[in-house]
């Protein structure tokens, strides 16, 4: 659900959208936002970032990142649509440069969804869009469900939509590696127990690198991420575990699957990458169980999304958003 070689190291399709041509990225100056604030939430403050002008004529779009633990730069390269509407970045409490009061008691699916209404509120926006990553898919699929009357589309991308689904992908997925990387996985405890042992290092750094990034982040970034705190270890393991392979923290059990059915298919689309851990066989039949929902395949790029091919998922993001604010 995050780029977990940052703890290991450290510690084409398309149905349902018109895929436009990307484009350039605009210039960007990742050192200087149109605005940024500490919005009160339950159990502290969360930064937010906001580039371009949420009063102009297309409604803003916030993007709620991955993790658990993980911050908003994993989405600096959809700055890209900042001339064209406001793009809301923000690290979810206890993760990058918001508050990190370190009580489990906050670590909820239900306040992390609660955040948005706050952040909305102290920004003073009447509608706006929202994409949600991995992790932050679950919390878009919350959000969606809830179907609030501010909500003018959703975009689940490479999302957890169950924990059911996720570990029968990793497993699918490991199937999918060299046999010697395979067997290297299982002997050291990587599928099996719920805190690995530094052998296990190597073999996952196989699976991330086929399936998580594919691509190094742009430099700019890279350098960008070297700023606040950064991803949180501890919160990633509380809510998920150690590894992607194994799930022991207080998401082991969910599963958003039922939530599907409350969602309004023509304002949702569902984004994953060619070589996803999100698999898009997976992700398309999610998309299929929202009728008039639309599905698209990134070509190229694994989970991250933005990173790995950031011109492609931008002109698939833009087309769809434009659709969406045409007149009825």
């Amino acid at each position: 659900m995050i780029d977990r070689r940052a703890l290991i190291a450290g510690g084409a399709s398309l149905a349902g959208v018109a895929l436009a041509g990307a484009g350039p990225a605009r210039a960007r100056d990742l050192a200087r936002p149109t605005r940024e604030l500490m919005v009160p939430v339950e159990g502290g403050r969360v930064y937010v970032r906001v580039d371009g002008d949420l009063a102009g004529p297309r409604a803003p779009i916030i993007m709620a990142h991955g993790g658990p633990g993980g911050t908003h730069a994993s989405f600096l390269e959809a700055l890209a649509l900042a001339g064209e509407r406001a793009v809301i970045l923000y690290d979810q409490l206890d993760s990058g440069r918001s508050d990190h009061p370190n009580n489990p008691a906050n670590w909820r699916v239900s306040r992390f969804v609660d955040e948005l209404e706050a952040i909305r509120a102290a920004l003073g926006v009447a509608r706006w869009h929202m994409l949600g990553a991995s992790w932050g898919g679950t919390i878009a699929l919350e959000y969606g469900a809830r179907r609030p009357t501010a909500l003018a589309g959703l975009v689940l991308a490479s999302p957890l939509i169950s924990t059911r689904s996720w570990l029968a992908d990793a497993r699918a997925l490991i199937g999918e590696l060299p046999a010697p990387i395979q067997e290297e996985l299982r002997r050291c405890g990587a599928l099996t127990l719920p805190a690995p042992p530094p052998s296990c290092d190597e073999p996952t750094r196989a699976f991330y690198a086929a399936f998580n990034r594919r691509e190094p982040p742009a430099p700019d970034i890279k350098s960008y991420t070297g700023h606040g705190r950064g991803f949180n270890a501890g919160l990633y393991r509380a809510m998920w575990g150690a590894s992607e392979f194994v799930s022991t923290g207080t998401l082991k059990d969910y599963d958003g699957e039922p939530l599907l059915a409350k969602l309004e298919g023509k304002r949702t689309l569902f984004l994953c990458g060619q070589y996803d851990e999100a698999r898009p066989v997976t992700v398309g039949a999610f998309a299929a169980r929202v009728p008039g929902a639309g599905f698209g395949v990134v070509p190229g790029a694994a989970h991250g999304l933005f990173n790995d091919r950031p011109a492609e998922t931008i002109g698939m993001l833009r087309a769809w958003l434009a659709r969406q604010d045409a007149p009825a």
